[in-house]
């Protein structure tokens, strides 16, 4: 029992993590199919780091991950990233961090951000997957197995 509550205050305390959320999909991420979450209430004189997590398994066949992740700002406002991730190593290996099947990527979204508007933020994610020479996307991207999104107190 003081090994497990011991083991529980040094990963608290060493943790930085304020937001984590993960959303499961459902077998694949349709082309019009947008992942919202809702951020907490953040302290407005902190810096944050902000981070996109992606699971996969060996059925996503790109070894990369094309996002639109678009920040909705409370009184209006909307900043909206195309965003390109490599998902795999040059010799078709994963990366990511996992054993077997499934292997889940921290990517980097935006670092040093402070929260100044008073009210709710969302972020919303989609994919934007297109095969070369097509011009429509990927209408079901298989493989993803979750999107999420944390945020972390940035360190000086």
């Amino acid at each position: 029992m003081v090994l497990f509550l011991l083991t529980v205050m040094l990963v608290s305390c060493e943790s930085n993590t304020v937001f984590s959320e993960t959303k499961a999909m459902e077998g694949y991420w349709g082309a019009a199919e947008t992942v919202e979450f809702k951020l907490p209430k953040l302290d407005s004189l902190k810096e944050y780091n902000l981070f996109l997590n992606i699971r996969n398994t060996n059925e996503y066949k790109y070894n990369n991950l094309f996002l639109i992740v678009s920040m909705n700002f409370p009184h209006g406002k909307t900043v909206t990233d195309t965003l390109e991730y490599r998902m795999a190593n040059p010799d078709g290996s994963w990366m990511g961090q996992g054993i077997g099947n499934i292997k889940e990527n921290k990517l980097w979204y935006k670092e040093h951000v402070q929260f100044f508007e008073e009210g709710n933020y969302t972020l919303d994610i989609a994919q934007a997957m297109r095969n070369n020479g097509a011009v429509e996307g990927v209408t079901k991207l298989e493989g993803i197995t979750d999107v999420g999104f944390s945020i972390e107190e940035a360190t000086k």
